[in-house]
C-alpha cells in the first residue's frame, strides 16, 4: 500500500523537474540573445559615437576654417582699399607733376617767345647790315650781337666811328622797347701785343671800347644805365684761330649779350605752379565731394526706394 502511494509523488517530482529544466533552458536561450542583441546595440552605439565625436571635430575644423576665410576675406578687403588709396595718392601726385612739368613747359616757351621776338626785332632793324661785320645768335636763350671792330674802331682805338653809330642807334632801338631785357657789352682782342700811351694792353683795350660803346648808348640814344654792363675780355675767349690774319680779325670784336631778366623767367614758373597747385586743389576738392555723395557698400535703400 504504501509503495503504491510513494509511485505517484516520485511521478510528480520527476514531471516537475522536466518542466523547470525546460523552462530554464528557454530562458537561458533567451538571456543569451539578449545578451547577444545588447553586444550588438552596445557596437552600434560605440561606433555612433565615434562618429558623431568625428563629425562634431569635422564642425570645429569647418568652423575654424570659416573663421580663418571671413578674416582672409576681412584683411583682403582692408588691403584692398588701402591699395586703392594708394593708387588714387599715386595717381594724384602724378598728375601734380605733370600740372608742373606742363607749367615749366609753359613757362618755357614764353621764356623762347619773347626771345625769338627779340631775335625778329634785331634782325627787321638791323635789315642789310647783318652779315660778316654783324652777326646775331642764340645760345641757352640768350641772344648775341656781335659787331666786327672794323665796323666799330680803327685799329689800336677806342675811338667809336660814325658808321658805329648807324649800326648802335638801331641795336638802341631795339633793346629801348624791351625793358625787361639787361645787356653786356663786350669787348674782346686778338692776341697780338698793345702798349702805348693811351692803352697798357690787350685788357685795357677790350675795356675802353667795351666802356665807349655804353657811352655811345647812354649819351646818345638814352638807354638806360642801370641795364647795361661793360665788359672787357681781352684775347682769351677767341672764336677763330690768331695764327692767320682772318682769324685775328673776327677775334677783333664787340659783342652785346642781351640777357632776359631772370626774375620775369621766375615769375613765369610761380604763376605756372600757382595755377597747377590751384588745378590740382580743384581736383582734390572734386575727389572729396565724389566720395561725400557716393553710398557705401554696406549702406542698404530703404524700402520703396
Amino acid at each position: 500500500m504504501k509503495k503504491i502511494f510513494v509511485l505517484p509523488i516520485l511521478t510528480a517530482v520527476i514531471l516537475s523537474s522536466c518542466v523547470s529544466q525546460k523552462k530554464y533552458a528557454a530562458l537561458e536561450s533567451k538571456q543569451e540573445e539578449t545578451q547577444s542583441l545588447l553586444d550588438s546595440t552596445t557596437m552600434k552605439l560605440n561606433d555612433c559615437l565615434s562618429e558623431n565625436k568625428a563629425m562634431t571635430q569635422q564642425i570645429r575644423t569647418l568652423e575654424s576654417t570659416n573663421s580663418a576665410l571671413l578674416m582672409t576675406q576681412g584683411n583682403l578687403a582692408t588691403l584692398s582699399e588701402k591699395a586703392a588709396e594708394n593708387l588714387n595718392q599715386s595717381l594724384k601726385r602724378l598728375q601734380e607733376k605733370d600740372l608742373k612739368i606742363t607749367a615749366l613747359h609753359e613757362a618755357l616757351n614764353k621764356k623762347d617767345s619773347v626771345t625769338l621776338a627779340l631775335v625778329t626785332s634785331l634782325k627787321g632793324a638791323l635789315g642789310t647790315l647783318e652779315g660778316d661785320d654783324i652777326q646775331i645768335s642764340v645760345e641757352k636763350g640768350v641772344v648775341f650781337v656781335s659787331i666786327s671792330d672794323k665796323l666799330l674802331f680803327n685799329s689800336g682805338s677806342y675811338e667809336v666811328s660814325n658808321r658805329a653809330r648807324e649800326v648802335l642807334a638801331k641795336v638802341a632801338k631795339v633793346v629801348k622797347a624791351k625793358p625787361d631785357f639787361e645787356f653786356m657789352v663786350e669787348g674782346h682782342t686778338d692776341n697780338v701785343p698793345i702798349h702805348n700811351s693811351c692803352i697798357e694792353d690787350n685788357w685795357d683795350l677790350s675795356v675802353h671800347r667795351a666802356t665807349s660803346i655804353v657811352r655811345i648808348l647812354v649819351n646818345d640814344f638814352n638807354v638806360d644805365p642801370a641795364r647795361m654792363t661793360a665788359a672787357g675780355r681781352s684775347e682769351y675767349i677767341p672764336i677763330a684761330s690768331n695764327d692767320n690774319p682772318e682769324g685775328r680779325a673776327r677775334n677783333r670784336r664787340t659783342r652785346i649779350v642781351i640777357l632776359p631778366e631772370l626774375g620775369q623767367f621766375y615769375g613765369m614758373i610761380e604763376e605756372g605752379m600757382k595755377k597747377a597747385e590751384e588745378a590740382s586743389d580743384n581736383m582734390l576738392n572734386e575727389d572729396i565731394r565724389t566720395n561725400i555723395n557716393q553710398p557705401n557698400a554696406g549702406d542698404k535703400p530703404e524700402d520703396g526706394k
